[in-house]
Parts: C-alpha cells; structure tokens; sequence
C-alpha cells in the first residue's frame, strides 16, 4: 500500500470528529507496522487525547519500528492534553507521514524539528491540500484570527427569503431544515440581525439532529430584542450574545444583565450599522473560529457588501412568490462589470430542494 492510501484512512477517521474537535482542528492518525495497520484514532471534541494519542491506545501487537500516517503536523506544546510528539518518541516510531505543517505559531514546523532531533525520519505533504482542506476553517482563523464565515439562506426560485408581507416559514424542506440545524453544529457561533429575531423569534439551537449549539450572536445596534425573544432562553445550554452600539441609554441591559447575557458594545460603521469587521474580529478574539450567518436580508447584504464571506449556501426551493423579500439587497452597483463574482464549489439535493455552495472567485 502507498502512503496516499494510508493518508486516505486517515482523513476519513478525521472527519469523525466534525462538529466537535473545535476550536482545536480535526485529526486524523494511522498506525502501520510491517504493510498492516495495527492503530487507528482521531480527535473525538475538544480537550480530550488526540488522534495520535488515540491511535497508540489502540494498537494491537508490537509498536516499536511503525510508520504514523497524521493528517496535521504532531502537536509539541502544552494544551489541554500533552504534547504528542511525546507519544510518538516514546512509541518508537520510525517513520512520521504528516499531512500538511499546523498554521498555529505554537506548533508550526517545531513538532516535525523534534522528530527529525530524535532521529524519526519525516515526510511532509503527502495528500497536502485535501489534508488542509479538511481544516479550512481553522486554518483562516490560525492565520488571520478571524473567523470563517458562512453565509446560508433559503430562497424560492425566484430569489424571495420571505412574501411581501415577511412571512417565510416554511420556504425550504424537512430535509432541508436538518441540513440547516447541521450546518450549526458545525460552526462555532451563528449570527442574526435583530430584524430576524424579532419577524421570526427563532431559537437559534440545534435541535434536529446530534451536535453542538453554537454560541447565538444578535446584531441588535439600537438594543431593542424583545424581552420573550427564544434565542434569549435556555441559557444553561446555549448562551448568547447580544452586540450593539455604544449605549445612550441603559433600555433593556438591565433585563439582559439579570438574565446574565453579555453585551458586547461595537463601533458603528454608518447610522445604525454596526461595524462587522470589528465584530468579527471581537469573535475572533474570543476563540470563535467560525461563524454561520442566518439572516436576514440586512446583515447578509452588509456581510456581502463588505467582503466579509468565506463561502455561501443557498437552499432553493421550487416554489415562486413574485413579490417578496429578497435576500441580498441593494449594493450599489449599476454595471455587470463590477458585480461580486463567485464560483461554484459543489451542488447537491436535500429534499425537493436544491443546495448550493458558492465561493468568491479568486
């Protein structure tokens, strides 16, 4: 067997802990002795053993003189867990096939350097770019300390998010709204704008399938959120935050701060617009790796209109409103020319819907 076909299995084991490694990345990690896999293991959630570590717990038989397939550089500093490049000296191994260098400045280059130093021989890049895909948001987030953004919305087919009137439940299908609850257990946090919360008080949690609620985030400049909004409960399990501008007034903090939800206080952009760029980098400060944005049509057209998007997901549904909302508004622009062009990255059916996801076009 080739080492791209151990770093296959280990990129598959990775993609195991989706949802649930963040803010660390995810991991995969084969063991081989003698052409035979003798260990595997990945990076189960944040804070516990790592896939390295993980796999050697499951070794059967001999270790000493192994090959480990890792689909991230072997961590070397002191975490929740202990440096793994411990594990692999102590292990005996001979061999290190590393996936792609870790961007985190405490890792980067210094776990492959105490391989070398002992003796281990490795090798580095092997399936590369599908190994730093797999970690897409955190390696933005490691570079840059900002968040990977997501913006998802449901439209019909001619590009309503809600009728005339803001009604919009439900546009998409039952298979859709799971995919929707998904995509929240994959991000660290999700976004709406105050108009959101309070046209369709939503709860924010994920609620249709397993995974991890995401810290709920509310752009709500002038501070108006009704004090029965969902996304205000149940707190014991998904906290929120609310951002706004700088206060003139106290209106609702204290009911905020009796219930104990943080304000967050950020700069306005323009009247009324608070400044995303800050926000995003507030989040980023708070270990937010990334963020999904829901809606409504206000913060996805000032997310789009800044640039401040990694990918976009739109679920189409076969249905036609005519007049109704739509979910991108006005950016100022009058020539095709100047329009934001996007490629598309995969197209797939959830339902009798059509899900799309778009990239901004290098």
């Amino acid at each position: 067997m080739t080492d791209e076909h151990y770093m296959r299995m280990a990129l598959k084991l990775a993609r195991r802990g989706e949802g649930w490694t963040s803010p660390n990345p995810m991991v995969g990690a084969v063991i081989v002795r003698d052409g035979k896999v003798i260990g595997k293991g990945y990076h189960r959630k944040f804070g516990e053993a790592h896939a390295e570590v993980n796999a050697i717990n499951n070794v059967s038989g001999p270790i000493e003189g192994a090959t480990f397939y890792v689909t991230l550089e072997p961590c070397s500093h002191h975490g929740k867990t202990p440096p793994c490049v411990d594990r692999i000296i102590e292990a005996k191994a001979s061999r290190v096939v590393i996936g792609t260098v870790d961007p985190n400045p405490l890792v980067s280059g210094r776990g492959i350097s105490i391989l070398n130093d002992h003796g281990i021989e490795t090798e580095v890049g092997v399936l590369g770019e599908q190994c730093e895909d797999l970690n897409e948001k955190f390696f933005k987030f490691m570079r840059t300390g900002m968040p990977f953004v997501t913006l998802k919305y449901a439209q019909t087919l001619d590009g309503r998010i809600a009728s005339s009137t803001g009604h919009s439940r439900w546009i998409s299908s039952e298979p859709s709204l799971r995919f929707a609850h998904r995509l929240r257990g994959l991000h660290d946090a999700v976004l709406v704008g105050i108009g959101t919360v309070v046209a369709d008080d939503p709860d924010l949690r994920v609620r249709m399938v397993r995974g991890r609620n995401p810290l709920r985030v509310v752009a709500d400049s002038t501070l108006r959120i009704p004090p029965d909004a969902r996304v205000l409960g149940n707190q014991d399990v998904a906290k929120t935050l609310i951002t706004t501008k700088p206060l003139r007034g106290r209106g609702r903090l204290p009911m905020l701060e009796e219930r104990d939800i943080e304000t967050l206080i950020i700069d306005e952009k323009g009247k009324g617009v608070l400044d995303l760029k800050k926000l995003l980098a507030e989040l980023g400060k708070r270990q937010i790796s990334s963020i999904l944005v829901e809606g409504g049509a206000g913060i996805i057209t000032s997310f789009v209109r800044e640039g401040l998007f990694d990918r976009i997901i739109v679920i189409t549904a076969p249905k036609i409103l005519g007049r109704g909302i739509e979910a991108v508004g006005d950016l100022g622009i009058s020539r095709m020319d100047d329009s934001i062009a996007l490629k598309f990255e995969k197209i797939c059916r959830k339902g009798e819907d059509i899900v799309t996801y778009l990239r901004k076009k290098d």
